[in-house]
């Protein structure tokens, strides 16, 4: 197709690009719509395929002419990008165009669109970039707690003898809020509300309060709130509450025994066994976040240091997408999903304008990364991929084989290929950029803003 085209950059990672298809080509394509009208249109007093043309052009020129245009329109834009590979439009940017052409058989066809394209980054300059480096050591008390998180979820629970409330009991109760003439405020009441003493989870806080208290016996507990507690409806408040104990029960721990390893796992003969797989699997899982940590640091100091802005419709997909996960976590649709929040007194917008900063991080980080490794060429061979296969193996106990055929779909292939880019093109980083150390963190913290 004879054309010529010309990109012109705009703000926001958005380009305009007009088209002007010659007149031999404007006059091709109006003939072969124009004849496939002859063809199949239907017209009383015609037999089909025998229609005069000036009686169709007549009758449906403005139809014939339009489709002429979206013909031609398609085929441009089939062969402008079939090559084309720096001005593309993105998937879900769709051009848009702000005025139809006007179809002359006689002239050239001229029409402009614009659209969004993938950002244009060039980082090169890594001067002042430090990368602090936590420093983990996962020590004897982090093995001896996650034991203890072991026990207690194998640990069976039983009814306290003495039933006696103590820190760490599991309680059952029942409660109700009481106003000022001492009377139960409607509505309060809850029956049979089981929680953990020295957790924290019940709405009045009243984990101390109820310490020391008996099975069946029953209190009214005052108390006062300070002015900046967490939950608003409480701040400042001064609460009475009745209290009845209706059970006092307790965590049974397993002993931590050959015969508690065995039971947690097959593969473990010894207790010495299972502390050693664990320790190895907490490292493991300490240097994976510390790794994690690292890469977010220096992204969001190479996006500090490299302005560029979001295209609009890039950020839209990704909020669009947010909203969609978030419907499938509670199991209902967008579009239900919208409705909840209405009822909760949210909306949707404000929701989304929340989102809207993390998201631009997000992605600009994804972009700077996705420009560096195609700037400079990183790919990875058939026998790093082998490789990869090979350590995935041995950090997950699983075979080799096992772990190929997990990455037999093409779209899992494709992630463990882009994972091996990335990983590539951070060890080339980390020996251009400084890289020093962070500060001391217990494996407790490391994870503890972990989202």
């Amino acid at each position: 197709m004879k054309l010529k085209k010309e990109f012109k950059s705009l703000e926001k990672s958005a380009v305009e690009l007009t088209v002007t298809i010659e007149k031999a080509e404007v006059e091709s394509a109006y003939k072969s719509t124009l004849a496939n009208y002859v063809k199949h249109a239907q017209i009383p007093g015609f037999r089909k395929g025998h229609v005069p043309q000036n009686v169709l052009e007549r009758k449906y020129g403005d139809s014939i002419k339009a489709d002429t245009i979206g013909t031609l329109i398609d085929q441009s834009f089939d062969e402008i990008f079939k090559e084309e590979t720096e001005n593309r439009p993105l998937p879900y940017s769709q051009p848009v165009m702000d005025k139809a052409p006007e179809l002359d058989i006689t002239k050239e066809l001229t029409y402009t669109v614009h659209y969004d394209v993938f950002p244009k980054v060039t980082v090169k300059d890594f001067s002042g970039v430090n990368v602090k480096e936590p420093q983990v050591t996962v020590s004897d008390d982090d093995l001896a707690e996650e034991l203890k998180s072991m026990q207690e979820r194998n640990a069976m629970v039983i009814e306290k003898k003495d039933a006696t409330v103590a820190k760490d009991d599991i309680v059952t109760i029942n409660y109700s809020e009481l106003g000022e003439d001492g009377n139960v405020i409607a509505g309060s009441e809850r029956s049979d509300f089981v929680f953990t003493v020295g957790s924290g989870e019940n709405i009045y806080k009243i984990d101390d309060e109820i310490i020391g208290m008996k099975k069946d016996e029953t209190k009214d507990i005052t108390k006062k709130y300070k002015k900046d507690d967490a939950d608003p409806e409480l701040a400042g408040q001064t609460k009475k509450i009745r209290v009845t104990i209706k059970a006092v029960k307790i965590r049974d721990l397993p002993a931590l025994d050959d015969d508690f390893a065995q039971d947690c796992n097959e593969k473990y003969k010894t207790l010495a066994d299972m502390k050693a797989d664990i320790k190895k699997n907490m490292e493991l899982a300490a240097s994976r976040r510390v790794k994690e940590m690292k890469n977010n640091s220096l992204l969001e100091q190479l996006v500090e240091k490299n302005k560029f802005d979001i295209p609009a419709s890039m950020l839209q997909a990704e909020l669009d997408g947010r909203w969609r996960m978030m419907a499938q976590q509670f199991q209902t649709t967008p579009e239900q999903l919208d409705k909840m929040i209405a009822a909760s007194g949210q909306t949707k917008e404000a929701m989304l304008e929340q989102w809207t900063g993390d998201s631009e991080k997000m992605l600009k980080s994804r972009i700077i990364v996705d420009c560096l490794i195609r700037d400079r060429n990183i790919s990875v061979t058939p026998e790093e991929i082998e490789a990869q296969y090979a350590k995935i193996a041995e950090e997950g106990g699983m075979t080799v084989e096992e772990v190929k055929k997990h990455y037999e779909d093409p779209r899992a292939k494709e992630y463990l290929i882009d994972d091996a880019k990335e990983n590539k093109l951070y060890d080339e980083i980390y020996k251009e950029v400084k890289v020093s150390k962070g500060d001391k963190m217990s494996f407790k913290d490391l994870f503890s803003n972990v989202q």
